[in-house]
């Protein structure tokens, strides 16, 4: 059983845009808007769970003593 290659973040926002315009056009009948519907919500949730674990990551700063620790930013 071969296993689909995983789409980058960058080729998902393509196809989601893609989906968005096609279902926007309303040129789609109803059984493949609702598939379409489908898979455009299942891209959306895959982007949003990439981005929320790419700020978790960015939003961390490795110590001097190799901690891994919240990144905060003080005003003074």
């Amino acid at each position: 059983m071969s296993k689909e290659k995983e789409l980058s973040f960058e080729d998902k926002i393509r196809e989601l845009e893609e989906i968005v315009k096609e279902l926007e056009s309303g040129e789609v009948n109803l059984d493949d808007a609702i598939e379409k519907y489908t898979k455009a919500m299942k891209l959306a949730k895959e982007c949003s769970d990439r981005l929320n674990a790419a700020t978790e990551k960015v939003n961390k700063i490795l110590k001097e003593n190799g901690e891994l620790a919240d990144f905060n930013i003080s005003e003074e």
